[in-house]
């Protein structure tokens, strides 16, 4: 039987709390709008932790809103560009999922229905509450016969339901817990892409940062082979919060020191080193697993670039601190999320462009003569069909970069990475 994923609407598929954000449309001109979204916050957050009831806490919020249906349009309009980046990127899950996807949600099918929807989520698979309105289109209520309009609702909802092979729940709030404590589905993923409620995370079996650690872990295809959030990313020294907040919002998983510790030598994934920091080069070659390295300011003299080179680490640097507070850190996660090696000081320089449904491989190797038939004769015996292919080198290495218009198993890479002379191999998506 397959399995069903039951998914929260709030602070999980999107960013926010959509009450909250339409007390800011509906509230904007009342003179005690600061007051009134306050308490509109508090009561949201005290039953997302299990400090009040759901019931009190809806009751609450939406006598507190004065809205109408012309505000619930705009509402619609910026839910629309506040969807989890994550689940942005996994449209195709939603897609090929479309009968075992259910958006269950203590929120409202008004404004819930218009934003899934293009995800190709199924209307009979909504399930939130709904507004009562007045003959002008005033919000005056809901309807309180709706289990999700009352404490325990979303458990009261599974209940009525015939659902037939395991379930998982996705959310962010006490009440996505309960069913996990109800015995009523096989695991419940605590989302903390947009905010951690560290009394759920504490009680889930697993707390994912993304949708793509959700399918990472479910072992479920994804639009990115390896959850960003797993990705090491240390900022060394005075780095402009700036490019932390950029590299935060992208979905590394971010540690901000003042020096290269020790004890994250192996597991960096990504350094970036503000103007006169220096790396040793013994501690340079241990950092197996150091894909990109960003520097603000001239890297010659700083840091070993030849070590880089032979190890494949991706080098972006400027000859002085650059103005633009994101520019390197937007370099070093282009070249994660796309394999663009533009402006690298050490590497050939490579730009493509994403191809929609297409897989990409990168290798990194020694400039010999050779690698690239072996690669193609290794593509060919799998029998994968090559979309584009694309070769830069210099003195040093060669970088290919792979599109190709079929998914791989594990003894393709396997096989990718065995060849002599790879220096590094990855799936990008």
């Amino acid at each position: 039987m397959k399995p069903y994923f039951i998914i929260d609407f709030d602070s999980t598929f999107t960013q926010v709390e959509a009450l909250d954000e339409l007390a800011r449309i509906s509230l904007k001109n009342h003179p005690d709008r600061e007051l009134i979204y306050q308490q509109i916050e508090d009561l949201t957050n005290m039953a997302m932790e299990g400090k009040l009831s759901f019931t009190e806490s809806l009751a609450g919020r939406v006598k507190l809103l004065n809205a109408n249906k012309t505000h619930l349009d705009l509402l619609v309009k910026h839910l629309k560009k506040k969807v989890s980046s994550s689940f942005q990127r996994n449209r195709n899950f939603f897609k090929k999922h479309a009968d075992q996807v259910l958006i269950v949600s203590g929120g409202f099918k008004e404004f819930i229905t218009p934003v899934v929807s293009p995800f190709h989520i199924k209307k009979k698979n909504i399930y939130a509450n709904t507004f009562v309105f007045d003959v002008d289109g005033n919000i005056i209520g809901y309807d309180t016969e709706n289990p999700l309009s009352q404490e325990n609702g979303k458990v009261k909802l599974l209940k009525q339901m015939p659902l037939k092979g395991e379930i998982y729940g996705i959310g962010d709030g006490h009440s996505d817990f309960q069913l996990k404590e109800s015995g009523m589905i096989k695991k419940f993923f605590a989302y903390t892409e947009n905010i951690e409620r560290k009394t759920v995370a504490a009680k889930a079996d697993h707390v994912a940062p993304s949708f793509d650690e959700f399918l990472y872990v479910s072992n479920l295809p994804q639009s990115i082979s390896y959850p960003k959030n797993r990705i090491l990313c240390l900022l060394v020294g005075d780095i402009p919060q700036e490019s932390i907040d950029y590299l935060k919002k992208d979905g590394f998983s971010i540690r901000h020191k003042t020096t290269f510790e020790e004890k994250y030598v192996k597991d960096v994934g990504m350094l970036l080193l503000a103007d006169g920091e220096t790396i040793p080069d013994e501690k340079l070659s241990r950092a197996v697993k150091l894909k990109t390295l960003g520097y603000l300011g001239n890297a010659k003299d700083k840091i070993n670039l030849d070590i880089c080179t032979q190890m494949g680490m991706v080098v972006f640097d400027s000859l002085k601190a650059p103005s633009n507070k994101t520019l390197i850190a937007k370099r070093m996660a282009d070249f994660i999320n796309t394999g663009t090696t533009f402006r690298s000081t050490n590497f050939p320089n490579l730009q493509l462009p994403k191809i929609a449904g297409s897989y990409r491989l990168i290798h990194i190797h020694k400039n010999v003569p050779g690698i690239m038939s072996k690669i193609t004769k290794v593509l060919a015996k799998h029998q994968i069909n090559i979309l584009g292919q694309f070769l830069m080198t210099n003195n040093q290495i060669g970088y290919v970069i792979t599109d190709t218009d079929t998914s791989y198993d594990k003894a393709l890479l396997k096989e990718l990475k065995k060849i002599e002379d790879t220096i590094k191999f990855r799936v990008l998506y």
